[in-house]
């Protein structure tokens, strides 16, 4: 019988205890609370969820779960609405739609779309999704390419984006790097604004992940505000890879949390059992009140069902 180090069951029960202490009880961050104008003023957190009908079958509302999810990534409106949807696709890297998706993003005219659209990437590893990383390096925006380079480089092994790491490493400002592997990128621009510092800052400080609310500079503050209990979010994420009944039955408690942060990595992490039985309490949350939450759902649904599910598979 394989043994299991004390200090990785000891890790499992403190992160247990983290999640189950306030599973039920729910902060003051914790309240379902309305989006403060600030960060969701575009309208995109008060969306109308969609109504499932009683009769849906399964294949229904796999439909429906990517419709959401197309409609909201291609969502010209709001900007907040597409980094979350490119959050939520970033499940789902064993599908070719939701990489044709993520890579259109890259285009966005937008820099956290942009942003959001290589995180995601990142996040699904899938390596179709590396030649479209690149072609970012040459963006005008500093914070998407150091993004870029950075996602390449850890995610990928890809060295593409050597010279710019090594220039920001060595806090050149002024001279272009020198060519490496043949790149030409220029980062004269990217140390000079304050503003670009900021919010590379943010990549940096958020470790390039703000969970169930996608990339952006006010979902930060949106996070902080709504859904803002971060430890317990951040224990669902690394009880994932435990794939015990009991944190499977965590999960599902969690669904119906007062958090919206909670409910949106509970049901990302449920989808990932690829248990058909678990479909129909995900479902429920397709109709969620919080549209990052509904995103989660969507595509953890498809995640549940789908017969291409990432256990151990290589991606292309």
């Amino acid at each position: 019988m394989r043994m299991v180090p004390a200090h990785s069951l000891a890790t499992r029960s403190i992160l247990k205890i983290l999640l189950a202490t306030s599973l039920w009880g729910g902060t003051a961050l914790g309240q379902d609370n309305p989006p403060p104008s600030a960060a969701a003023g575009n309208g995109s957190q008060s969306a109308p969820a969609p109504t499932q009908t009683a009769a849906e079958t399964p294949a229904e509302t796999t439909k429906r779960g990517w419709q959401s999810l197309t409609d909201s990534v291609q969502d010209a409106k709001h900007t907040e609405t597409r980094t979350q949807a490119l959050n939520a696709l970033s499940s789902l890297g064993w599908s070719t739609r939701a990489d044709g998706l993520i890579a259109a993003a890259m285009k966005d005219p937008n820099l956290d779309v942009r942003t959001a659209a290589i995180l995601a990437a990142g996040k699904t590893k899938s390596h179709s999704l590396v030649e479209p990383v690149k072609k970012l390096l040459d963006d005008p925006e500093p914070q998407v390419v150091f993004a870029a380079a950075t996602t390449l480089w850890k995610q990928f092994a890809d060295k593409s984006g050597e010279d710019i790491l090594a220039a920001i490493a060595a806090g050149d400002r002024k001279a272009n790097p020198s060519l490496i592997h043949g790149a030409e990128h220029d980062i004269s621009r990217t140390i000079h604004s304050p503003s670009a510092l900021e919010k590379i800052g943010i990549v940096t400080g958020a470790g390039m992940v703000l969970g169930p609310f996608g990339f952006s500079i006010s979902a930060v503050e949106y996070a902080r505000k709504n859904g803002g209990d971060s430890a317990r979010i951040q224990a669902i994420d690394l009880l994932a890879d435990d794939k015990s009944e009991g944190v499977r039955d965590q999960m599902k408690s969690a669904l119906d949390d007062k958090d919206p942060g909670v409910r949106a990595a509970a049901v990302k992490v449920l989808g990932n059992f690829h248990r058909s039985q678990d479909s129909k309490a995900i479902a429920t949350l397709m109709d969620d009140s919080k549209l990052p939450v509904r995103l989660a759902a969507a595509a953890a649904y498809i995640d549940c069902l789908s017969s291409s599910a990432k256990t151990g598979t290589p991606h292309r």
